[in-house]
């Protein structure tokens, strides 16, 4: 089980670094990226996981536009070699640890390919533990960095190839490591018997030209907290201060008829008040391995996959056949400043807050 990387002073267990410090199969390590031009007339997802316990490495692209998501994704057998960053047509390479990576999707069959630099914004900051547990089992034990930064490359679409430059295309990344489900379902077991948890997930990385936003709360049915931070991050030109804004409350305005996000306001017990405008909604289970669609993130798939398909959600009853998270591309606006960001949103079963008391309630 050696690897090339056992050769550096990185062990952090009594084990070659092939072998993570705990046997739960949904171990897993993951690279996350979103890239979007300033005119807001797409928006891009893309990513990269190992799976060591399940001996899988997989990515993804999708990309909306004018209604329709294409996606790409490749998966492979992960082998003893945790270095290796590429699987199919995707690499992700660290230029300079957090602070510039390249990811690149080569040219393929299915109509998405790019070569895309990142180079952060502001410090990468390392956000509050991840912990749930459900029927006493942990199913979510994570820890994650993120940052919002700028692109430069080329991103070509169907033929079309766009010039993608750090003044007009910005984007968010993060890197997030632990447990949570991944891989072929499990038997429910006690679930099985139970009424499945509620879900309520606000995760709001947004950048103005002075500094950057970095929001996330998840909350039960009830709206008690298991996970809250607010930051706001200066670049490293103004000193690269971490300000802590206190409690975030979400005001949330909800689409008739559904659970998607028409508008939202964020506000700080010691902070700005934050207003956002949704403008491209990219449903993370249409293509990207999360939710119900027929791939999803450490399945194992065979020595080498890739694959191709498009999706068609240029509304929310298609979007909502997909029942998966929604990652928003928003323009911000903070008193005199306009920005951009992501607003990525979950609300699954009762949530008192929003006024939902069942799975099936929506938005009057």
């Amino acid at each position: 089980m050696l690897s090339p990387l056992d050769d550096y002073p990185i062990h952090q267990v009594i084990e070659p670094v092939r072998r993570v410090g705990t046997s739960d199969r949904n171990f897993y390590d993951r690279y996350y990226f979103n890239c979007h031009p300033h005119s807001g007339e797409l928006f891009l997802v893309t990513g990269m996981g190992q799976y060591p316990n399940l001996g899988v490495a997989d990515a993804f692209a999708v990309v909306h536009r004018d209604g329709t998501q294409l996606a790409v994704r490749a998966s492979r057998e992960l082998g003893i070699d945790r270095m290796d960053t590429t699987v199919g047509p995707f690499r992700v390479e660290v230029l300079e640890g957090l602070y510039r990576l390249r990811v690149v999707l080569e040219p393929n069959d299915h109509g998405l390919e790019f070569d895309l630099t990142y180079t952060g914004s502001v410090p990468a900051i390392l956000e509050p533990r991840h912990e749930l547990r459900q029927h006493g089992r942990t199913i979510v034990d994570s820890n994650r960095l993120a940052q919002t930064g700028q692109w430069s490359g080329t991103l070509t679409i169907d033929g079309e190839t766009y010039e993608v430059t750090p003044g007009s295309w910005w984007g968010t990344r993060d890197r997030s490591w632990g447990i949570r489900p991944v891989g072929e379902p499990e038997p429910a077991g006690i679930g099985a018997a139970k009424e499945p948890g509620s879900f309520y997930w606000v995760y709001a990385p947004l950048q103005f030209e002075e500094f950057s936003v970095i929001t996330i709360v998840q909350e039960d049915a009830r709206g008690t907290r298991s996970l809250e931070e607010a930051v706001r991050v200066w670049p490293e030109s103004a000193g690269g201060e971490v300000e802590h804004l206190g409690r975030p409350e979400i005001g949330i305005e909800f689409a008739s008829g559904t659970r998607e996000v028409a508008a939202a306001t964020l506000l700080f017990s010691h902070g700005p008040e934050i207003t956002l405008e949704p403008r491209v909604p990219l449903a993370l289970g249409a293509g990207g391995g999360y939710g119900v669609d027929d791939w999803r993130h450490g399945m194992y798939l065979g020595e080498l996959v890739v694959q191709g398909r498009s999706y068609d959600v240029a509304d929310a009853a298609k979007r909502a056949a997909y029942w998966s998270v929604t990652d928003n591309l928003v323009r911000a606006r903070c008193g005199g400043e306009s920005g951009w960001g992501m607003f990525e949103f979950a609300c699954f079963g009762p949530h008192e807050p929003s006024g939902f008391a069942s799975w099936e309630d929506v938005a009057p």
